[in-house]
């Protein structure tokens, strides 16, 4: 049941942060001010040196369990190649996984051990494979490729499933991609860059206030 109630929260909350950086520290402190922002979805991504030490130290900090607001978020991994990194990253905490594209033994994996998994599709063919493993959320990537209008083309002959668009999306396209009928969005960059150049990671903060309520602002508006 576990699987199901994270599933329902990742849909809810609407807005995954998809955090790379030069260390542990610097991703864990993106998260720590992500989540003060108001997003409560952190992906960490496998291409961040010793990755699996900033899962571990957020998960030890936040869970999608706790009844304290301050403390709920929902750590998961990202950029996981193979069942391997998945299984290591699940060990570390990780909650949900996330991958660039779609790998069938990964989410053979995730089933087995029901966590949640989004491979990043990019073709009707590879989301049908994906739908026929399990997956519940695709994750379509890189999404600065596609115009929201590919979710409505996707929902044609697959209306079952369950859209995440990553890359690509900003404040100025994000209320788009929600009434185009995407269960959330994965944002990277946009939402640390002008932060990493500056030094001032209070920025993230700020910005993710600003996806929250460019997210409810869409759902309320749908």
């Amino acid at each position: 049941m576990k699987k199901i109630k994270l599933l329902q929260q990742v849909a809810q909350e609407g807005v995954v942060a998809v955090l790379r950086g030069e260390s542990p520290d610097e991703v864990i402190e993106m998260a720590n001010q992500c989540i003060a922002g108001g997003i409560k979805v952190i992906e960490i991504t496998m291409t961040v040196p010793f990755a699996l030490k900033a899962i571990e130290k957020l998960a030890m900090s936040y869970s999608s369990d706790t009844k304290d607001p301050s403390k709920f978020a929902i750590i998961g991994v990202g950029t996981a190649l193979d069942p391997e990194t998945a299984r290591a990253a699940i060990l570390s905490g990780a909650e949900f996984v996330v991958g660039p594209s779609l790998n069938p033994a990964t989410v053979t994996l995730c089933n087995r051990y029901r966590v949640p998994v989004m491979p990043g599709c990019m073709t009707i063919k590879e989301i049908q494979e994906a739908l026929e493993l399990g997956v519940d959320i695709v994750k379509l990537f890189p999404g600065n490729l596609y115009s929201p209008a590919m979710i409505k083309a996707i929902k044609g002959p697959v209306p079952q499933a369950n859209i995440m668009p990553t890359g690509g999306v900003s404040l100025d396209n994000l209320g788009d991609w929600i009434k185009a009928g995407a269960v959330a969005v994965g944002i990277g960059s946009d939402l640390t860059s002008e932060a990493v150049k500056s030094g001032n990671y209070d920025l993230i903060a700020s910005r993710a206030g600003q996806y929250i309520e460019a997210y409810r602002s869409a759902k309320n508006a749908g």
